[in-house]
């Protein structure tokens, strides 16, 4: 296959074909050209692209998701060569994320995970069903700038306030910040607990951006 143009790499990620962009990643890395560059204008403009189109109502979620995969099919084949080469894109801040413990849903916090590493954070996605105690011990280990923590039950709504706690009482660094959301959190919910909160993935984005500016 020969060198992909940017049009192409946008394509398939706004077409959630992960199984071509997974091939059009590879073709680039063989290539041996701009891959940061091409990332930017071809994978990251797509998922992008997908964002906004969700926002405008163009798109709905299965097709959020799909994009989301596609991007994730491509930057699986592009990191590890761009962390051989001592390449990478800038990092606007380090993020660990996770489903609290008890809660196994994680195609929600996937999409978000996804959404801020095509935005240019550093992301150390822990999953579903994560104790507070990893939230933490990974935090510490990775010196991130946000820990963010998705409840999709009221049930487990609580683990998201134990978590605050825990940041705090771990002696991180005061920037650090705890950033929250699950279908059942609000605003209100945020701010007892003392977190920011994002109500969607590109919300999500848009609030990380604006903790790592304070």
């Amino acid at each position: 296959m020969s060198r992909p143009d940017d049009a192409e790499l946008m394509q398939a990620v706004l077409g959630g074909d992960a199984a071509r962009s997974r091939a059009l990643a590879e073709a680039l890395v063989a290539d041996g050209g701009d891959l940061v560059g091409a990332v930017e204008r071809g994978f990251v403009a797509g998922i992008r692209r997908a964002g906004e189109l969700f926002e405008e109502g163009e798109f709905f979620l299965p097709e959020l998701v799909q994009a989301a995969e596609a991007m994730k099919a491509a930057m699986a084949v592009v990191t590890p060569v761009l962390r051989a080469h001592g390449g990478s894109r800038a990092s606007k801040g380090r993020v660990v994320i996770g489903t609290v413990k008890g809660d196994v849903h994680d195609i929600g916090k996937t999409l978000v995970a996804t959404l801020l590493q095509a935005n240019g954070f550093e992301v150390h996605d822990l999953g579903a069903d994560v104790p507070v105690e990893t939230f933490v011990s990974r935090a510490r280990e990775v010196a991130a700038d946000i820990v963010a923590a998705s409840a999709l039950l009221t049930t487990t709504m609580p683990a998201q306030r134990e978590l605050v706690g825990a940041v705090r009482a771990a002696g991180l660094d005061a920037s650090v910040r705890v950033l929250v959301g699950g279908s059942p959190t609000t605003s209100a919910w945020a701010r007892d607990i003392g977190a920011a909160h994002a109500e969607n993935a590109m919300r999500a984005v848009d609030v990380a951006e604006s903790l790592v500016r304070r």
